[in-house]
């Protein structure tokens, strides 16, 4: 059984940084395109960084929004992928998803979905 548990949320001021990560379980990380998406309140489920499998490279890309402030990365050994956000700002603020499906990543497209973790940027 896949599962997906994300951690690593919480409130921080505006310029601040947070690492979430997403412990995954039942075998397929390796092979998994991975993706963090977030929802604020009202507003619909975005996608905000993919990283490709091992096999394909690692590859990242990212939401305009987020380039130069977020990293997505994954450490293979540990079936995790993290989630490094820089210089947050308070319209970061949103439940952060990580999720697992295939090319082309959308949001109709995943397989699994993690329980989100709250991440609030405000002073």
């Amino acid at each position: 059984q896949v599962q997906l548990v994300e951690s690593g949320g919480g409130v921080v001021q505006p310029g601040g940084s947070l690492r979430l990560s997403c412990l995954t379980s039942g075998g397929i990380f390796r092979i998994s395109h991975m993706a963090w998406y977030r929802q604020a309140p009202g507003k619909e489920r975005e996608l905000v960084a993919t990283i490709t499998p091992p096999g394909l490279g690692s590859k990242t890309d990212y939401a305009d929004s987020v380039k130069g402030r977020f990293t997505i990365s994954r450490d293979n050994a540990k079936n995790t992928v993290y989630l490094q956000m820089s210089s947050l700002k308070p319209e970061d603020t949103a439940v952060y998803y990580c999720s697992i499906g295939p090319p082309p990543i959308t949001v109709d497209g995943v397989d699994y979905w993690g329980q989100g973790t709250q991440v609030t940027v405000s002073s």
